[in-house]
This record gives C-alpha cells, sequence and structure tokens, in this order.
C-alpha cells in the first residue's frame, strides 16, 4: 500500500516550521552554554562516601570562593561535577576543602582547559562545519548531474540536502540552548562530534532517498515527478526507519548506562538523528515536489 506523502507536505513542512522557530526563540533567548572546552576553565568530579548534599548546598558552599559562574550537576547516585572558570592549585584545594565540610568525598578527576586551547577547538570546528557543507553540496551536484529525466537542476538536489541538514542541526542546538538555560547541559566537545555525525548521518539518508528518485526517474517514464517522489519515499520509509530505530536502541541504552561522559554526546545523538529521519523522509525529497509545482 503506497502512502500518500506528497499530498500531506505542506502539514510536514509546517510541523518542521513550528519546531524550527521555537529552537529560534530558545537560540535568541538563551544562547548557547559553551563547555570549558570552548572559553577555557575547570572541571572537578567528587564522589560521596556519606549523603551526597543538594546542589544549593555546593554552591552556598562554594559562593564565598571567586570561581566566576558555578554549574553543579549530579552524576550517578554519589557523585556531582562542578563547573568553575580556571582556577589555581591554591582555590583548587579551597573548593575541596568547602565541599568536605558538607560530606566526605573522594575526588575522581580535576581538569584544567586554557583559554588559549577553547579558541582554538572553536575555530577548528566551525571550519570542520562548513567544509562539510560546501562538501556535501558538490557531492549531490556531481552524483544527481546525470538524471536523465530533467524535471529540476541537480544543484537542487543539493540545496534540498543542505536545508534539510539545518533543520537537523537547528533542533539540537535550540534543544541544547534550553537544557543550558536551565544549567542541565553545555556545548563541549562531545556534543559538538554528535552534531557532526548527524550531519554524515542524516546526508546519507537523504541521498539513499534521492537515488532511488533518480532510479524512478530512469525507470518510470510515465508518472508525474509528485508520484516518483511519492514512490521513491515509499520504498525508502522501511529501510530508513529500520536503521533509525536500531541505531536509537543503541543510543538510549548508551544515555541510560553509558556514564556522565557520554550522555549528553548520546542525547545530542538522539535529537539529531529523530529530525534527520523526518528531515530525509518528509523534508528534503517534498520540497523538490514544492519547487518542482510553483515552476
Amino acid at each position: 500500500m503506497s502512502l500518500p506523502f506528497a499530498k500531506y507536505r505542506k502539514i510536514y513542512f509546517v510541523i518542521s516550521g513550528i519546531i524550527i522557530s521555537a529552537a529560534f526563540v530558545c537560540l535568541v533567548m538563551f544562547g548557547l552554554e559553551p563547555g570549558i572546552d570552548f572559553v577555557g576553565g575547570s572541571i572537578m568530579e567528587v564522589q560521596y562516601s556519606g549523603e551526597r548534599p543538594s546542589i544549593e548546598e555546593v554552591k552556598n558552599a562554594l559562593s564565598g570562593i571567586d570561581l566566576g559562574q558555578v554549574t553543579v550537576q549530579t552524576a550517578e547516585e554519589d557523585r556531582h561535577i562542578i563547573r568553575m572558570k580556571n582556577i589555581s592549585e591554591e582555590l583548587h584545594q579551597s573548593v575541596l576543602e568547602k565541599i568536605e565540610s558538607l560530606s566526605d568525598i573522594e575526588e575522581l578527576r580535576f581538569e584544567s582547559v586554557g583559554p588559549l586551547v577553547g579558541k582554538e577547538l572553536k575555530e577548528k570546528t566551525s571550519l570542520m562545519a562548513v567544509l562539510a557543507v560546501f562538501g556535501i553540496l558538490l557531492y549531490i551536484t556531481l552524483a544527481f548531474k546525470g538524471i536523465s529525466k530533467k524535471p529540476l537542476p541537480s544543484w537542487e538536489y543539493g540545496l534540498a540536502s543542505i536545508l534539510a541538514l539545518g533543520h537537523d542541526i537547528f533542533i539540537p542546538l535550540g534543544f541544547f540552548a534550553y537544557l543550558g538555560h536551565l544549567n542541565v547541559a553545555q556545548i563541549t566537545i562531545p556534543v559538538v562530534t554528535a552534531l557532526l555525525t548527524v550531519l554524515g548521518y542524516s546526508i546519507n539518508n537523504t541521498v539513499v532517498v534521492f537515488d532511488r528518485i533518480r532510479e524512478n526517474l530512469i525507470k518510470d517514464r510515465r508518472s508525474s515527478f509528485e508520484e516518483v517522489v511519492n514512490n521513491s519515499i515509499n520504498q525508502s520509509f522501511s529501510r530508513s526507519m529500520n536503521t533509525s530505530l536500531t541505531t536509537l536502541l543503541v543510543l538510549f541504552a548508551i544515555f541510560f548506562f553509558g556514564g556522565e561522559t557520554l550522555r549528553y554526546f548520546s542525547l545530542a545523538m538522539i535529537v539529531g538523528l529523530i529530525a534527520g529521519t523526518y528531515s530525509s523522509l518528509l523534508l528534503a525529497p517534498l520540497m523538490l515536489v514544492s519547487w518542482m509545482k510553483k515552476r
């Protein structure tokens, strides 16, 4: 049974528009909360042998020390992760003393990243993202240049893919902006790595659907372009959903059992993967139909 995806394309566009608008509002109102990887600072993880104090108790205990903006997160059932500005060893020992006054602790890690390193990482990350986008646009333009039935030029396939990628990245960024506002999560190197991985995963799904459109344009010369695209989505739907669901099972396992270090990496992947699967099936190919209709 062939589902009429193309018929309801405006509904899919509206749904995406609402979600992207919410992400935009979060980004404008709250902005992204960069981690110490980008702005420099110190991170400390402590484990309590007794009862774990509340986040407010830890913040109150540290309020008398010049640590800049302090973020305290729970980890496991007996740990806290504390983020602060880059501090000296003297201040490091003062922080330990203040926390030990609340409960017996064991320091599991203490790391410092200078602001120069953070700036360098930020510049390299931006450069990688820009190069990835241009590479994707060039690849798709060349790959679809040889379509025998040409209702649309090949570069518009590339443009649809880039717009879908923007959708897939914008949504998790808005989500993390909201989490940063709640002091739950920051933008760190693992989160950026997850977003770059989403780029590759999403474009792979999109190219699979576009390849099916290309094959059907060659085989089926009687159907309209809208019918060809709709049939191609139906033929790719099961494959894309099965791949995404099996990947999500692994990501949810990492999120719940992988520990604090991998938690937000997997969360960014989960949000991006859901957005990417949606855009690969219901946005990118249907953009082509809308453009064709306007012509």
